[in-house]
């Protein structure tokens, strides 16, 4: 079973460097970033060896959330090879995040 890689400042860019890699900055106290939680480990699991699914707790790695201008969470950052290709703000349904990966791949 895969599991999301979670991202500090030790691993980040190490992380998004290769590949495609969609990030869901959240927190722990965030009602919306609990319900999508589910979605981003099975994510993890549908794309394992395809892509990149990893978390960022903005409570604890607030460099990472400023550098990227995170203003509102759940933020989800895609990357291609390092580089920040779309972002979404917000819930939203496993078959969108799904969409925006196989996109990138």
């Amino acid at each position: 079973m895969a599991k999301y890689v979670e991202l500090n400042n030790s691993n980040f860019e190490a992380t998004i460097a290769e590949g495609v890699t969609m990030v869901d900055f959240w927190a722990p106290w965030c009602g919306p970033c609990r319900m999508i939680a589910p979605v981003v480990e099975e994510l993890a699991e549908d794309f394992e060896g395809k892509a990149t699914i990893a978390k960022v707790n903005t409570d604890e790695e607030q460099d990472i959330a400023v550098k990227y201008g995170i203003r509102s969470i759940p933020s989800i950052l895609f990357f291609k090879n390092g580089e920040m290709v779309d972002q979404m703000v917000g819930a939203a349904g496993k078959d969108v995040f799904a969409d925006k990966i196989n996109a990138l791949l």
